[in-house]
């Protein structure tokens, strides 16, 4: 798939010329979202597209899942993200012919993303058969205060003679039905109309439809209404129970000018009347008619000033790094900023990838950037994640175990992989989620029971206690375990898994003693807190004494090595070898073992995490988005930062230049929140899981200066490195605020920046090499 051309701007995402080969890139680059309602960035005429698609987190569709031979324990039911009805498309005709940009050459064809303003813009400028010269402008916005409301502003104008002009603008229900990834005909009959209908209306000016999903028994409405000027008449009918179409009609002099403002209110329930669902829904339009386009535009304005105030991200010495920082800042908060009693999926809301699954990625890579960030969005993805603990202890009693299991891949908590040895295996995910509650209790000084999560913690240490293994020589071990990397499934003491589980114990241990009383609630007697204790103490971590590493499992480093040079041409590996082969051999899909060297740094003496850095970059061929950003970190940790910044660049430019030719699918949010923290936590040298917030800037060759905004306990906290040092300040928030800066402690005041002198980077190996042809991309 070809990447688009995008101009490089610290501000914005430019595409100078619109380049129809690349819509299904662009399509997602230009999406819309605030965390409730996302609008893929298509074109308003509707043809050509990609994929269409207007989301609402939540929204989804059950199907049935597919096994050649049943087996106990299976999921039954899969989940699937799908459309809601379309209020985007407004097809235009000049003199009785339909605008089609594949059959024009357009004089000026452009889109831009602004992101200090949340608009979409489109220009249009082309000469129709008839000689005329017409102007298209498009503005299209998400409200990020109002989290049910999208707005498009759409004017036509005749540059140059008269010109008669018909808008046809629709609302539309089921064009867009998710990507059935087998061929079971009973996934396709599901997915390929979900809704039925339950309503329609319609007046002059707009209309609006509720409809119901057959499976999930989700209720949805959606109304549209049209603010017209310069025309010479507006009428609205129902083609079909599926679509509404105002149609605007006008006569235009030279310079004269049709516009159309088009409000939209979606809204979604559980349970709710269709016409009472149906009437809020109008109520939403009606707000947003009331302020008009501008008006919105306005706070729109105001939200994003804030952001960019709390969270703005500058550095020196790579404009296309710069863009793409702010395009991940920017996208992690449209993508979270009115989510509430939903998931975020690995794609967000911008396509259909994934199915629209939420992953342990989220709590992985986004929360704890929220947690720094914008602690409410983090707050509000950890309650829904809470919100699931029911569905999680039914999935752990179906397994045979005590405590809760969270889903591996799932919409509403219940799990929906169809791949066990990837998802049920994958048990290191209930650690990485019980991690991102207790880090985001120690970034805002909340402490572990915020948002549930005490109970989170206890669950998943009984959970670890039920299936671990003591040995005859006091040792602790799980067994058939799949850590992150999903070339290496189902093997016996995946080192990751293991210290995630030591520090589960650990950490619900702690909370306990510290909240006794709550506690003692959840059934936790100081016997067993002491008994997860006991077990974190004898928790087994392989070494291979021989190559002085640690192996991702037991045996790891004894399977046969790849030979990468025979299979340069063989990526991603899963679509060329069979697992049962991949499994038991030396190559490493996504940061594993790496991994561990980032969020359990302490169980690694710092030879350690040099050697087996140096180890598992050479067998790591990153066929997963995830995987550059945690290398990154751990590349600038072992002290080199030239290489942290190649891949940090990866990490960031993953869509932006579709490096790897699926970002039609949707952006990757765990690599967008990941970028993030390479930045911080790799070059920044970030540490939040202490008592003290701590810091070990390094610069890459490159880079004369990077800053960073942060937020911790209450206080807005700035740190700016050039190549003199790096000076912390107190934006925000009361004084003195300790830090650790390089191992030493210092205070910052409110109105008394502090500045450190820069360390030069000090490995004690030489930079690593990666496989062949596997060396950072962009």
């Amino acid at each position: 798939m070809t990447a688009p051309r995008l101009d490089v701007d610290p501000w914005q995402v430019r595409e100078p010329a619109v380049d129809l080969d690349c819509l299904p890139v662009t399509e997602t680059l230009f999406s819309l979202s605030n965390g409730h309602l996302g609008i893929r960035g298509t074109l308003d005429e509707v043809e050509p597209h990609a994929v269409r698609g207007t989301f609402l987190a939540g929204v989804h569709e059950r199907h049935p899942l597919s096994y050649p031979e049943d087996s106990y324990g299976h999921p039954e039911y899969g989940q699937a993200m799908i459309a809601v009805a379309d209020a985007t498309p407004l097809r235009l005709l000049v003199d009785g012919i339909p605008l089609d940009v594949r059959t024009v050459d357009p004089e000026v064809h452009e889109r831009r993303l602004d992101l200090r303003t949340g608009i979409l813009e489109r220009r249009l400028v082309w000469r129709t058969p008839r000689g005329n010269r017409m102007e298209l402008r498009s503005q299209r916005l998400v409200s990020l205060r109002e989290r049910s409301l999208s707005v498009v502003r759409y004017r036509v104008r005749s540059l140059d003679g008269p010109a008669h002009v018909v808008v046809r603008s629709e609302l539309v229900l089921g064009q867009t039905p998710p990507e059935v990834e087998n061929g079971d005909p009973r996934v396709a009959d599901a997915l390929g109309q979900p809704f039925e209908i339950l309503a329609l209306a319609c007046d002059d000016t707009g209309g609006a439809l509720t409809a119901r999903t057959r499976g999930s028994a989700i209720r949805v409405a959606t109304a549209a209404q049209h603010l017209v000027v310069g025309h010479s008449a507006v009428s609205t009918e129902s083609v079909s129970d599926r679509h509404v179409v105002t149609t605007v009609t006008a006569d235009l002099d030279a310079d004269g000018v049709l516009e159309i403002e088009k409000h939209a209110g979606h809204i979604w329930a559980h349970e709710a009347e269709a016409g009472s669902l149906q009437e809020t829904a109008r109520a939403v339009v009606d707000s947003g008619i009331s302020r008009g386009f501008d008006h919105l535009a306005a706070e729109q304005r105001e939200v994003l000033d804030e952001l960019w105030e709390r969270a703005d991200v500058e550095i020196d010495g790579d404009d296309e790094l710069q863009q793409a920082l702010r395009f991940s800042v920017f996208t992690l908060f449209t993508s979270t900023a009115c989510i509430d009693d939903a998931p975020l999926g690995g794609k967000g809301l911008t396509g259909l990838g994934y199915s629209g699954h939420t992953f342990w990625d989220v709590e992985g890579f986004v929360v704890p950037v929220l947690s720094l960030l914008l602690p409410d969005a983090a707050a509000r993805l950890l309650r829904w994640r809470a919100s699931t603990l029911d569905a999680a202890r039914e999935r752990a009693d179906v397994l045979g175990l005590k405590g809760a299991t969270f889903a591996w891949r799932t919409i509403d908590g219940r799990e929906a992989s169809a791949y066990w040895p990837a998802s049920t295996a994958a048990m290191h995910v209930n650690a990485s989620i019980s991690r991102a509650f207790w880090l985001h209790g120690n970034v805002t000084g909340e402490g572990p029971a915020a948002l549930g999560g005490l109970e989170v913690l206890v669950e998943t240490a009984r959970l670890w206690m039920s299936m671990g293994h003591d040995d005859a020589d006091g040792g602790w071990h799980l067994f058939g375990m799949t850590g992150p990397d999903e070339y290496t499934g189902v093997v016996d003491d995946n080192v990751f898994t293991n210290l995630m589980a030591r520090r589960n114990l650990l950490r619900a241990a702690d909370a306990c003693e510290q909240l006794p009383e709550q506690a003692s609630a959840l059934g936790v007697a100081a016997e067993e807190s002491a008994r997860w204790r006991a077990v974190a103490e004898a928790v087994h971590i392989p070494f291979d004494e021989h190559l002085g590493v640690h192996p991702a499992n037991t045996g790891f480093t004894t399977y046969r090595e790849w030979r990468f040079e025979d299979k340069q041409d063989s990526y991603p590996v899963q679509e060329h070898q069979h697992y049962a082969k991949i499994y038991r051999r030396q190559v490493i899909k996504q940061a594993d073992l790496v991994q561990a060297l980032w969020w359990c740094r302490d169980d690694f003496t710092d030879q350690e995490q040099a050697r087996d850095l140096d180890y598992y970059e050479a067998r790591t061929v990153r066929d997963s988005s995830l995987s550059a950003s945690t290398q990154a970190v751990v590349c600038a940790r072992a002290q080199h930062p030239d290489l942290a910044h190649r891949y940090l660049r990866e990490s960031a430019l993953a869509d932006l230049r579709d490096l790897r030719g699926d970002a039609d699918a949707g952006l990757h949010l765990a690599s967008v929140g990941g970028t993030w923290l390479a930045l911080t936590a790799g070059l920044g040298g970030l540490r939040e899981d202490r008592e003290q917030l701590e810091l070990a800037p390094l610069l890459p060759s490159r880079l004369t200066r990077l800053r960073f905004r942060m937020s911790w306990r209450g206080r807005l906290l700035q740190v700016e490195t050039t190549r003199a040092g790096t000076t912390l300040t107190l934006l925000r928030g009361q004084g003195p605020l300790p830090v650790v800066v390089d191992g030493a402690p210092v205070q910052v005041g409110s109105q008394q920046p502090v500045t450190v002198p820069l360390r030069a980077a000090t490995p004690l190996l030489p930079e690593p090499t990666q496989p062949v042809g596997r060396a950072p991309l962009a």
